[in-house]
């Protein structure tokens, strides 16, 4: 059965290593955001690096994840002195298991905050994308798909929680979210 990728993308304002309270409260919220989303139902996996420090992206050993890879406008540092970015990568049962895991708990409590820690950008900050059962999405898989969402607009290649797609290319939507109406995946 098809898992779904998730990418993320947020550029920060300031730098994972930067000592002041404000991202240091990221920093920390974010460790337990990905605890108690670890343990939601639906949750498969996410990109964790073999090897390497906190802040250490793009030099770390991510394993079957592949070379990191961030979008090609993002134009912060890439040292763990210098990286100012949030990036998961994760995998999923369906959406409305990424769905209910986002916007719930604490990972609903620091959305609210975004704007606290992330630069508003033009550019999309998530994408989904159906992966075979097995496969592992890479960071480039990640980074093209994004590209392409903010290029294209929502597809079955690239496509978004409000206007999504199922595994075999029809547009599908989870119950009270997006646009469509009428249509329904298994999920909703």
């Amino acid at each position: 059965m098809p898992q779904l990728a998730l990418y993320t993308f947020g550029v920060l304002k300031s730098p994972l290593a930067d000592p002041t309270p404000l991202t240091r409260e990221f920093y920390d919220l974010g460790e337990a955001v990905y605890r108690q989303i670890g343990r939601h139902p639906g949750y498969l996996a996410r990109a964790e690096a073999v090897d390497g420090r906190p802040g250490e992206l793009f030099d770390a050993d991510w394993g079957a994840w592949g070379e990191f890879a961030a979008p090609s406008w993002y134009d912060k540092g890439h040292t763990p002195e210098t990286t100012a970015l949030a990036t998961p990568l994760s995998l999923w049962t369906g959406l409305r298991a990424a769905f209910d895991a986002i916007y719930t708990g604490l990972h609903r409590e620091a959305l609210n905050r975004r704007y606290d820690w992330f630069e508003r950008t033009e550019h999309p900050n998530h994408v989904f994308w159906w992966v075979p059962d097995g496969v592992t999405p890479t960071w480039r898989d990640g980074v093209s798909r994004l590209d392409h969402l903010g290029v294209h607009g929502p597809a079955p290649r690239a496509f978004t929680f409000h206007d999504s797609f199922d595994p075999e290319g029809n547009p599908s939507r989870i119950r009270d979210i997006g646009p469509r109406s009428g249509h329904c995946d298994e999920e909703a």
